[in-house]
């Protein structure tokens, strides 16, 4: 069972090389790595090519513009040729050299499996060892409560983004929520969650680097459930923000 994991680079030479180290030093072989880079000016083409030849015909790259993130990661799904896709953001890397031999030992003992999802670890930018906020995603509840998996260690079938589609473009801050509102609330794909955390991210990402993208993106989550036709409060942003306030204790 082959896996393909993405990630979609802008100006990330800073952090790059963290991700690309955790991808190689996976145990799991059966695996292509894709890059998707938006053309970028700051010498992270030149960090992809110097890998390139560690990984031989298991990575494929390209350098082009795009219409944004999601966007780039739509790309990376249309170059995926494994029966499982995950993605690995350029500024997080996976937590230890098994993690992805341990998804796919999930697939492969619940066949029944469409998609599978685990913990991960929130770490400070300049020290990945340094863990900040442990996200334990815990067995599926429903959204609406303020539940969801991880995005970054949701690893799904590419047989389920063909059926389903990929990310609506139309959501700009929390596309990656509506992906998995979609197929876990509308379509009921089939779930195995992992009880520990097989990535680590560093804090200070778009969606919640301040107070206005943190607003837009609660907006547009709203606007998911309304468009997969999911009822909610107006309560959902608390919902939504007491589980993570918790997340900050759980490693005390």
């Amino acid at each position: 069972m082959k896996i393909s994991l993405i990630t979609v680079t802008f100006n990330s030479s800073k952090t790059l090389r963290d991700t690309i180290c955790s991808v190689f030093q996976q145990t799991y072989f059966d695996m292509e790595y894709i890059l998707v880079d938006g053309m970028s000016n700051d010498g992270t083409v030149d960090i992809i090519r110097e890998y390139e030849s560690l990984f031989g015909e298991r990575m494929h790259w390209v350098s082009e513009k795009d219409n944004g993130l999601y966007d780039a990661m739509n790309k990376g799904f249309r170059m995926a040729t494994g029966d499982v896709i995950g993605i690995i953001n350029s500024d997080d890397l996976l937590a230890e050299p098994t993690a992805i031999e341990k998804v796919m030992k999930a697939f492969k003992d619940n066949r029944q499996a469409e998609a599978v999802y685990a913990d991960l670890y929130y770490v400070a930018q300049t020290d990945t060892s340094k863990i900040i906020r442990h996200w334990v995603s815990g067995k599926q509840r429903s959204f609406k409560y303020g539940w969801h998996p991880a995005h970054p260690t949701f690893y799904v079938k590419r047989e389920v983004y063909q059926k389903y589609g990929v990310f609506d473009l139309d959501f700009k801050f929390a596309a990656d929520f509506e992906l998995m509102l979609r197929l876990i609330e509308k379509e009921h794909i089939e779930l195995v969650y992992l009880p520990e955390p097989l990535v680590k991210m560093r804090l200070g990402g778009t969606t919640s680097k301040n107070l206005t993208n943190i607003k837009k993106g609660n907006i547009e989550c709203i606007r998911a459930f309304k468009k997969n036709g999911v009822k909610v409060s107006f309560l959902y942003p608390l919902y939504r923000l007491l589980p993570k306030l918790k997340q900050f204790f759980y490693w005390l």
